[in-house]
C-alpha cells in the first residue's frame, strides 16, 4: 500500500468544523509516517471528480473529514475498489460515524485511528445501499421524515437544528398518511398506506436517531422500518422514542430485512445519508462487503 494519503475535506462542514479538523488529522497521519495530500472542489461534483481521480491514481487511502454529506460523496468514489475510506466526522449528524462506532467531532483521534488501522490492517468492509449508480451507508428516508427534510430546505430564514423543529411542526400541521406500493426482495407488490418507510443499511439518521436500531452493516440486508398509518397524537407520543430506537416495539412499526425493496408512492422525494436521491419509484439494493472502513480492527 502507498503511503500518500489523501484528505477529502469540506472546510465548511459543522459550521466551519471541517476546516480546524483538517489539520490536527493530517498531523497524526504524517506522525505515523503517511504522506499527506488535501482534497477540496469548487463544488460537490468538482469534489467528487477530484477524489475519484485520487483513487485512480492508486492513494492508500481517501481520508473524508466533514460531515455525512462529505461522507456521501467519498462513498460514490471509493465504493467497489479496493481504495479504504477513512471517516473524520465533524458534521452536524455524523451519523455514517455513529453507526461504525467511530470518533465524532474529535478529529485528532480519528486520525490517529486512520492511521493505526492503515498500519495494522484495521479493515472493516461493510454493506452498502444503492439505488441506480448512487450508494449511500447509513438510511434511506421516505414519507414523513423526508417532507421534514424538503420543508427544512426551503426555509432560508432560519438555520440550523432549530430550522427542522419548525419543518416538523409544519409537516404535522399538514399530515396525512401516505399510499405506497412495495415490493420486498422481487416478491409481490404490497399496497400500504403508511406515515413513513425507512430503508437502513445502517442504524441513525438525523444526528442519532434510531430509526433502523436493528440494522447491521455486515449482514447483506436492509432493515426496513414501516410506521403504519397514525395520528398526530400517536406520532407524537412516539416520534420521541427514536432516540433511544424503543419506537420499534411499538405496534404501528414493523421491520422487514430484505436485500432490495421497490418503493413507489406519490409526490415523495427520497434522501439518503440526508442527501436527496430523487422522487420515488426507486429501487433500493444491499449490495455486500461495498466498501472497506478504516475502523482499527
Amino acid at each position: 500500500m502507498t503511503s500518500e494519503i489523501t484528505l477529502f475535506v469540506n472546510p465548511t462542514a459543522g459550521r466551519g468544523r471541517g476546516a480546524h479538523a483538517a489539520q490536527p488529522a493530517a498531523s497524526a497521519l504524517r506522525d505515523a509516517g503517511f504522506s499527506v495530500r488535501t482534497v477540496l472542489g469548487e463544488d460537490a461534483d468538482d469534489a467528487l471528480r477530484r477524489a475519484r481521480e485520487a483513487v485512480a491514481a492508486g492513494t492508500g487511502a481517501l481520508i473524508a473529514v466533514g460531515g455525512d454529506g462529505l461522507m456521501s460523496l467519498a462513498l460514490q468514489a471509493v465504493a467497489g475498489t479496493a481504495t479504504p475510506l477513512g471517516v473524520v466526522a465533524v458534521g452536524t449528524g455524523n451519523d455514517f460515524a455513529r453507526t461504525l462506532g467511530l470518533p465524532v467531532r474529535d478529529p485528532a483521534a480519528a486520525g490517529r485511528l486512520a492511521a493505526r488501522a492503515l498500519r495494522e490492517g484495521g479493515l472493516r468492509e461493510i454493506d452498502l445501499g444503492r439505488v441506480g449508480e448512487r450508494w449511500f451507508g447509513t438510511v434511506l428516508a421516505s414519507g414523513f421524515d423526508s417532507r421534514v427534510n424538503d420543508r427544512g430546505n426551503r426555509m432560508r430564514f432560519v438555520g440550523g437544528r432549530f430550522k427542522y423543529d419548525l419543518a416538523i411542526l409544519a409537516e404535522l400541521a399538514a399530515f396525512r398518511p401516505i399510499p405506497y406500493r412495495l415490493r420486498f426482495d422481487g416478491g409481490e407488490p404490497v399496497e400500504t398506506e403508511a406515515t413513513l418507510i425507512a430503508v437502513g443499511n445502517g442504524t441513525t439518521y438525523g444526528g442519532g436517531m434510531r430509526i433502523c436500531a436493528g440494522a447491521k452493516t455486515d449482514d447483506g440486508l436492509f432493515d426496513v422500518t414501516v410506521v403504519g398509518p397514525c395520528t398526530r397524537a400517536t406520532l407524537l407520543k412516539v416520534f420521541p422514542r427514536v432516540y433511544r430506537g424503543t419506537h420499534l416495539d411499538h405496534p404501528a412499526v414493523t421491520v422487514h430485512r430484505v436485500s432490495s425493496i421497490e418503493l413507489a408512492a406519490a409526490g415523495i422525494t427520497a434522501y439518503a445519508d440526508g442527501e436527496p436521491m430523487g422522487p420515488l419509484p426507486l429501487t433500493a439494493t444491499c449490495v455486500p462487503g461495498a466498501v472497506r472502513v478504516l475502523t482499527g480492527g
